[in-house]
């Protein structure tokens, strides 16, 4: 006879573990200065093969996102010169109302983040410091490690 007690005991056990942003976010970070070229994003984008990165000053504080759409619209203004205008600098065309998690969310948080605002990827803070970033994909690693 199998005892359905020692099973749901098992199962509490396994649900009370909780997964923390900041066990799955990755903390090597491209980032971005305000006073940086858009040629200089462009160009890092396409090496580093990322679609954007967060925009900090020196004090490590997030004060923005910049992507690569924000990079294509300084592009675009450059096409009635016939020529891409990649002059201008990331401050002027960062996002500055960036949604954030912070490090000790739980996963489960994150996930339910990723779904109500429909972002692929967010940065985490800590005590207003940015310390690295949460992707949907490091989330659903994280549920996969969450079933072993």
């Amino acid at each position: 006879m199998v005892s359905f007690t020692g099973a749901r005991a098992k199962e509490e056990k396994q649900m009370s573990k909780q997964a923390l942003v900041q066990d799955y976010m990755s903390r090597q970070l491209i980032i971005f200065k305000p006073e940086d070229t858009i040629d200089s994003v462009v160009n890092t984008l396409i090496y580093k093969g990322i679609s954007g990165g967060p925009v900090v000053d020196d004090s490590y504080n997030l004060i923005g996102i910049i992507s690569e759409g924000d990079c294509l619209k300084q592009i675009i203004k450059g096409k009635y010169n016939n020529y891409p205008n990649l002059n201008g600098l990331v401050k002027e065309h960062m996002i500055t109302e960036v949604q954030t998690l912070q490090s000790d969310n739980t996963i489960l948080e994150a996930a339910t983040a990723f779904l109500e605002q429909r972002i692929r990827r967010f940065p985490v803070l800590e005590n207003g410091k940015l310390v690295g970033q949460i992707s949907q994909r490091d989330v659903m690693k994280a549920i996969e490690d969450f079933g072993r």
